[in-house]
């Protein structure tokens, strides 16, 4: 018989991968709440034009990535790849454009068909907020600086750089597309196949090419800033004055650029050297056309999405699990007063680890290997007596405690 695998790119996430993971997004929730970003959930499936309305039919993840299907009903299916769009969805179908600004916190599982390597998984998690509603650029400042707060609670924030780009206004990116147009259609014969293809129809994208040729052509190729008229300036301005303001670290990139008519303005990576050629752990920016796009109302947005494995992959190590408190019944006779104890000491709040089965010696052993601080052993003596035998598995030490005392007595255990 075939030994049973995960699916290629998934993987399983034992307890100590899951306490990192649990860190990262518990530390993002309380962050975000902090700045005032409520939590909600998606589904992980949506209607495939959710996606392709929002990622562009000739995007990588449209064309190559997604995981779709039919269903029994004959609709059209996607596993969601990303989160921005299901959100701006629930905007739209929920009616909830009467209620702006909105302030969205959101975690969970995406799907992309890539090929796997560290950091990068077909199913992968992320968090991720979004501000809709604001047009200003204060609300880009806001996000940047909820997304480096997360990064400074989790303990990253000396490893990571943030790297930021002005994408203008709707008048100086269509400047910018008429002059790499130009270029690019100077160097046409030089270019990948699928370059050429997006030359007409959306050639910011040629900036992101994985082939070596493009890159070249790219290397050489007219910068975003140099289009930007005084409105757009003046708004980036704004942002990396706020960022100053507020002493977040950030260097311009004059390449980084998003490929698709909704974004604008300001768009921002968060990079590390750590994890090798999966640099980026935070991205995001503003985008401001998207959920008209989608058929909603002209709504402004900004916000990120982070990968909840590479930052988990970053953590020094990972949280310890909880300590347990460790009933040791002594004798058939105390079984069933150690059960009660343990039901009575997780009702308050304790975790308990009480055993199935085995003689003291071995119940011992199996507080230990689980790391228990504390043992409280029940015989024939203890019951008699209405107390049980704390021991202190660190120290060694041990003492008798009334049962109507004990809670008080494990508080400086919990």
């Amino acid at each position: 018989m075939t030994t049973l695998q995960p699916v290629r790119g998934t993987h399983d996430l034992l307890p100590e991968d899951m306490r990192r993971h649990r860190r990262v997004t518990e530390a993002a929730r309380e962050v975000a709440e902090r700045f005032g970003y409520l939590e909600i959930e998606t589904p992980i499936f949506e209607f495939s034009e959710v996606f392709k309305r929002t990622l562009g039919d000739t995007s990588d993840i449209v064309t190559k990535e997604m995981y779709s299907f039919t269903d029994r009903g004959g609709e059209g299916l996607t596993l969601r790849p990303e989160g921005t769009a299901s959100v701006a969805r629930a905007l739209i179908s929920g009616g909830l454009a009467q209620n702006l600004p909105l302030k969205f916190f959101y975690h969970g599982p995406m799907f992309r068909y890539e090929r796997p390597q560290k950091g990068r998984l077909r199913q992968f998690h992320q968090i991720g907020i979004e501000l809709l509603g604001v047009a200003a650029p204060a609300g880009d400042v806001e996000v940047i600086a909820t997304g480096h707060s997360i990064l400074a609670e989790l303990g990253l924030a000396d490893r990571i750089v943030l790297e930021l780009n002005s994408l203008g206004d709707a008048e100086s990116r269509q400047a910018y597309r008429t002059e790499l147009v130009r270029y690019f259609g100077g160097h046409r014969d030089k270019l990948s196949q699928e370059s050429r293809d997006r030359l007409e129809r959306n050639p910011l994208r040629i900036l992101d090419s994985k082939d070596e040729g493009d890159r070249r052509i790219v290397a050489e190729a007219p910068l975003f800033g140099d289009y930007l008229n005084q409105a757009s300036r003046d708004f980036f301005a704004a942002v990396t004055g706020g960022l100053d303001a507020l002493g977040i670290p950030y260097r311009v990139s004059p390449r980084l650029v998003r490929g698709l008519d909704y974004y604008c303005h300001t768009a921002f990576e968060f990079v590390t050297e750590t994890l090798g050629a999966q640099g980026t752990v935070m991205a995001g920016g503003r985008y401001d056309g998207l959920i008209e796009a989608m058929g909603g109302p002209p709504t402004p947005g900004v916000g990120w999405a982070s990968g909840i494995e590479r930052l988990a992959m970053m953590l020094a190590e990972a949280p310890p699990a909880r300590r347990p408190v460790a009933v040791v019944p002594v004798g058939d006779e105390a079984q069933g007063a150690a059960l009660r104890l343990a039901h009575d000491l997780r009702k308050a709040g304790f975790a308990v680890e009480l055993g199935y089965s085995g003689n003291m010696s071995k119940r011992l052993k199996r507080a230990n290997r689980l790391h228990a601080s504390v043992a409280l052993l029940m015989g024939e003596d203890e019951l008699k007596g209405g107390v049980v035998t704390l021991r202190d598995l660190d120290k060694g030490s041990q003492e008798t405690v009334a049962l109507d005392a004990l809670k008080d007595r494990l508080a400086a255990y919990r």
